[in-house]
C-alpha cells in the first residue's frame, strides 16, 4: 500500500480550498459549517456534506461550525437537535462551535431595518396568493407590488409594529427591493421576514417575526466568518440573493458559495418531508427504522461510519446531479464488514437432523474460527455439537438436480467445523412434509476431514438443537421497488413501497456464542449475510438480529 493511499480523494472543491489556504484568499483561516434544519433526522445524503465540510476543516487545519438553521418554529424540535448531534459524532466528527440561526435574529432584524432605511427593502401587505400571482413566470417579468413605493418611515413603522406583535399572521411581509423583472425569479423582491405567532423551540415567544431561509442562511455564514459556503445544487439559484444580502449588509470579503451534487442513492429518498410522512403515516416504525436512509436507521441496521466514509470518498464530489447505484453502497458496506466482523453460524429456516449413531445426551465442544484465513484478525470460539442439530431447509433436496452438492438421500456432506455425515432416511408427516432427517456421522472425521483422504463437495452450516439460541431475525431489503420513486411527480412515491422490505423470521436458531456479546455487536452469519444484534428490541431471553446486507448482490444475480 502506498503512503498516499489514505489521502483524501481530490475533487474540484478540495482544489479550490487548497488554493484558498495557500493564497490566504479570505484573510482568515479556513472555516466551514454544516447547517441542518432541526426538522428531522439526518440521512445518507447529509453524510456526504458532513464528510466534505468536516473533512476539509480537518485536512487543512480549519474550523467547522455545526449550525442549526432554525427559522421555522412550526417544524423544529429539540429532539432533532439531539439526534443530529449524535449522528455527527457517530460519523467521527467534533465541531468547533455549536451555533443556531436563531442566535442571530436580533442581528438580522437590525440588518432588515438598515435595508429599509436605505430603500432596499419594504413592507408588503399583499396576500401570499397576490404575491405569487405578481411574481411572473420564467418568460414573463413580475409586476411591482402596490406597496413597493411606501416611504421609509412608513416601512419602518410597519416593521417595528410587526415585531411588536400588532398584526396577525400573513398581514404583512418584509421584502427586498431588487428587480421584479430579474431573470432569476428568486431575485424578484424575495421575502425576508414574515409574521408567525408561534413559539420557538429555543426562544419561546420572544419573536413573532421569523426570517425566511434565504435571508438567514447566507448572512449567518457571513456573521460566522465562513470562507467557503458549500451547498448542494438545488441552492445554485439562491446564490444571487445570498451575495446581494451580504453585500448590502456591508460584509467585507464574505463567504463564497460552491455547489455540488447532492448525495442520492437508488431505491432511497432523501427528502425530509417525505421521510417524515413515512414516519407519521406508519409506513415505517420510526426515524431509526433500519429500512430508512437516515443515519439512525443505518446505524441500527449495522452499517458502520467507516463504510459511509469509504462510500462517499469512492463516489467523489460532482458538479452535476448524479444518482449512485445501490450495489455501490452495499459493496462499501460489505467490504468494511468483511474485514472486521466475526463469523458465526445461524439457521434461519431450520430442519432437524438426528444423528442416529451419536450418543444420546452427549454434547461436545468443537473449535471454530471467528475469522477466515484472508482476514488479518484472530479469534476462536467453542461451538456445541449434539445428537440433534438444525440445518437450513434449503440445504437438503430429496431429489437433487445436477450441481447440487449439499445434503440428499445417501449423500455425504461436511458439517462446518464438525464431521462428515450421510443422510440415511427422510421422515415425513401424514401430509408428506419433511419433518426430520435421519443421518449417521463418521466419528473419525472430527474437524471435517476424512483420515482416508476421501473428498466431499458440499459443506453446510448447522447449530446444535440442544444449545441453539432461539432468535428473531429481521431480513431488511430495499424500501422501494423502483430506483427513483420520486421520478414522476404525478405519482405518489408511497405507491412504490416494497411490500417485502421486511421479512421477520420468528424462530431462527443461532449458535450460543452470540450471547457473550452485547447488543450492537455485528456478525457475518455464515453463508447468509451480515447482521447486527439489535440494541432496542432485543431481550436477554430473545435476541433480535437485523440483516445489514446480503453476502452478495442478489439482484445482480437475478438479472
Amino acid at each position: 500500500m502506498s503512503a498516499d493511499s489514505d489521502a483524501p480523494r481530490n475533487n474540484f472543491i478540495r482544489e479550490l480550498v487548497a488554493e484558498d489556504v495557500e493564497t490566504n484568499r479570505f484573510g482568515r483561516p479556513l472555516a466551514t459549517r454544516f447547517p441542518p434544519e432541526p426538522n428531522g433526522f439526518l440521512h445518507i445524503g447529509h453524510a456526504k456534506s458532513i464528510v466534505l465540510n468536516f473533512g476539509l476543516a480537518r485536512e487543512f487545519g480549519g474550523r467547522v461550525n455545526l449550525r442549526f438553521d432554525d427559522t421555522n418554529p412550526f417544524t423544529e424540535d429539540m429532539k432533532y437537535v439531539a439526534a443530529i448531534k449524535e449522528d455527527v459524532k457517530w460519523l467521527g466528527f467534533e465541531w468547533n462551535e455549536e451555533r443556531y440561526a436563531s442566535d442571530y435574529f436580533e442581528q438580522l432584524y437590525e440588518i432588515a431595518q438598515r435595508l429599509v432605511k436605505r430603500g432596499k427593502a419594504y413592507v408588503d401587505s399583499q396576500t401570499e396568493e397576490e404575491i405569487r400571482e405578481r411574481r411572473g413566470t420564467v418568460t414573463t417579468p413580475g409586476t411591482d407590488s402596490p406597496n413597493r413605493e411606501r416611504s421609509v418611515d412608513e416601512n419602518l413603522d410597519l416593521l417595528r409594529r410587526m415585531r411588536a406583535g400588532e398584526f396577525p399572521d400573513g398581514a404583512h411581509v418584509l421584502r427586498a427591493k431588487i428587480d421584479m423583472a430579474h431573470p432569476n425569479m428568486i431575485m424578484r423582491d424575495p421575502l425576508l421576514l414574515r409574521i408567525r405567532h408561534a413559539s420557538h423551540y429555543r426562544l419561546g415567544d420572544a419573536w413573532c417575526i421569523y426570517p425566511l431561509y434565504d435571508f438567514a442562511h447566507g448572512l449567518s455564514d457571513a456573521i460566522e466568518g465562513i470562507t467557503r459556503s458549500l451547498c448542494t445544487l438545488e441552492f445554485k439559484d439562491n446564490r444571487d440573493i445570498y451575495e446581494w444580502l451580504v453585500s448590502e449588509a456591508g460584509f467585507d470579503n464574505p463567504p463564497t458559495q460552491i455547489e455540488f451534487a447532492r448525495g442520492e442513492i437508488d431505491y432511497m429518498i432523501v427528502s425530509k418531508r417525505k421521510l417524515l410522512r413515512l414516519v407519521n403515516e406508519k409506513y415505517v416504525t420510526g426515524w431509526d427504522d433500519p429500512r430508512m436512509p437516515t443515519l439512525a436507521g443505518m446505524r441500527r441496521r449495522g452499517v458502520t461510519p467507516e463504510a459511509i466514509h469509504a462510500f462517499w470518498e469512492s463516489v467523489g464530489v460532482a458538479r452535476k446531479p448524479v444518482r449512485t447505484e445501490l450495489p455501490t453502497f452495499e459493496h462499501a458496506v460489505r467490504n468494511d464488514l468483511n474485514m472486521r466482523v466475526p463469523r458465526v453460524m445461524a439457521v434461519l429456516n431450520p430442519i432437524k437432523i438426528v444423528l442416529t449413531n451419536y450418543p444420546e445426551g452427549e454434547v461436545e465442544e468443537l473449535d471454530a474460527s471467528y475469522y477466515p484465513h484472508d482476514v488479518p484478525l484472530e479469534g476462536t470460539r467453542k461451538v456445541p455439537f449434539s445428537r440433534e442439530i438444525w440445518i437450513e431447509r434449503d440445504d437438503f433436496i430429496e431429489d437433487p438436480p445436477k450441481k447440487f452438492f449439499r445434503l440428499a438421500p445417501g449423500r455425504e456432506v461436511r458439517l462446518r467445523y464438525a464431521y462428515l455425515i450421510t443422510c440415511q432416511d427422510v421422515v415425513k408427516d401424514a401430509e408428506g412434509n419433511i419433518v426430520e432427517l435421519r443421518c449417521t456421522y463418521d466419528p473419525a472425521t472430527r474437524g471435517g476431514d476424512a483420515p482416508d483422504g476421501r473428498k466431499v463437495q458440499g459443506t453446510i452450516h448447522w447449530v446444535s438443537a440442544a444449545r441453539a439460541v432461539d432468535a428473531e431475525v429481521r431480513l431488511y431489503d430495499r424500501l422501494f421497488t423502483v430506483p427513483d420513486p420520486e421520478a414522476n411527480e404525478d405519482e405518489d412515491f408511497t405507491t412504490f413501497l416494497n411490500p417485502s422490505s421486511l421479512v421477520v423470521i420468528e424462530h431462527a436458531k443461532v449458535e450460543p456464542s452470540v450471547l457473550s456479546d452485547p447488543p450492537g455487536s455485528r456478525y457475518q452469519f455464515e453463508r447468509t449475510g451480515y447482521f447486527v444484534h439489535d440494541a432496542i428490541d432485543s431481550t436477554p431471553e430473545r435476541p433480535v438480529f437485523n440483516r445489514t446486507v446480503t453476502l452478495r448482490d442478489s439482484y445482480a444475480k437475478l438479472k
